[in-house]
């Protein structure tokens, strides 16, 4: 078992960013400046660090006031499964608890996932995007 450190902070090296998009296989990875730049414009950046490790981040976006979207979760492979992912999602379901939506969109491995962290299918509506990777 590790030592996990989760925290709310912005100040993450784009190094240690693009080793955790890369080490996922996640395209932003390829848009370093542009995904560096949207996550410390995040209403809340969430890291998980064993020691000087970035092993995991979460981000939210808002309006702040009804609707909060959580755009990214990852955790390096060799820490997966440890339910660091899932302290990521708690620090944001507490400071998010009021909101009227909580919203993401997930897929594959990651729908169980997020079922055992609270979220549900939303009805009958369907995920669209204009997606600009190669990795769908």
């Amino acid at each position: 078992m590790y030592n996990i450190i989760i925290k709310e902070t912005k100040g993450i090296k784009k190094k240690d960013i693009l080793t955790l998009y890369e080490a996922n296989h996640w395209s932003s990875a390829h848009k370093p400046d542009a995904l560096y730049n949207a996550l410390m414009n995040s209403d809340s950046l969430v890291s998980a660090w064993d020691g000087s490790v970035l092993v995991g981040l979460g981000n939210a976006i808002t309006d702040g006031h009804l609707v909060v979207y959580y755009p990214h979760l990852l955790v390096l492979p060799d820490y997966q499964g440890q339910g660091i992912g899932k302290r990521i999602m708690e620090v944001f379901h507490e400071k998010y608890a009021g909101f009227h939506q909580q919203i993401l969109v997930a897929d594959g491995k990651a729908i169980n996932f997020y079922r055992q962290c609270g979220f549900e299918p939303a009805g009958d509506n369907q995920a669209m995007w204009i997606y600009q990777g190669e990795d769908y």
